[in-house]
């Protein structure tokens, strides 16, 4: 799926990255924050060019809200689509639709928010290969310095029958509290790296911050 930028996988199996971009930025205003442009690239193209450049086996991108324009703003790099027609519905419709869109052969699902600025490759890759490590059996998360869940998550294939089955405005952290003895927690030392974008706020915090 990754063409030049695909690494050969070990025997345990691929792990592939859902990139949530769905969402209707309610918060932003009447701008889509995932067009927000910084330094002249869209916010989520600048999410999906670390994952592309990542050791990920490849990217479904959940689709939604402006689907069109977010495909454009993809333009050019390899990346497979999932059209969630119950974006609406919340966060959970769009990790049903990419999980469902996963290949066979996926053995992790590395979940990743599209308005996250500051991911970076290397810590995706870090991520991986502690999964790797792990022989794709535990759930592995990023984990802030107090203590707190955030994303990126890879999810084991065990996993996404449970995924398929969430419901409403919410995330999957409830299942990582219950299967607290299953998960391997990676500590972020740039906080900086893990903060979101919900409004123009935001995004010219985070902006200023990184000057």
């Amino acid at each position: 799926m990754k063409g030049s930028n695909q690494v050969a996988q070990n025997n345990h199996g691929a792990v592939y990255a859902v990139l949530l971009a769905a969402g209707a930025s309610r918060r932003f205003g009447d701008e889509n924050k995932l067009l927000a442009e910084i330094e002249g690239i869209a916010l989520v193209r600048r999410v999906a060019k670390e994952i592309v450049n990542s050791r990920a086996a490849g990217i479904i991108a959940v689709t939604g809200f402006e689907s069109e324009r977010i495909r454009e703003a993809l333009t050019g790099l390899e990346i497979k689509f999932a059209e969630n027609p119950d974006f609406a519905e919340g966060l959970a419709s769009s990790i049903k639709c990419g999980v469902a869109a996963l290949p066979a052969d996926a053995t992790g699902a590395m979940i990743v928010l599209a308005d996250m600025p500051g991911m970076a490759q290397a810590h995706l890759n870090r991520l991986i290969s502690i999964f790797e490590s792990v022989s794709h059996e535990k759930i592995v998360y990023s984990e802030r310095k107090d203590g707190s869940q955030v994303s990126p998550v890879i999810w084991p294939a065990r996993y996404f029958n449970a995924l398929k089955k969430l419901e409403g405005d919410r995330g999957a952290k409830h299942l990582i509290r219950q299967n607290a003895q299953a998960t391997r927690p990676v500590n972020v030392d740039n906080e900086k790296m893990l903060g979101d974008i919900d409004t123009p706020d935001d995004l010219e915090t985070w902006i200023l911050l990184r000057l």
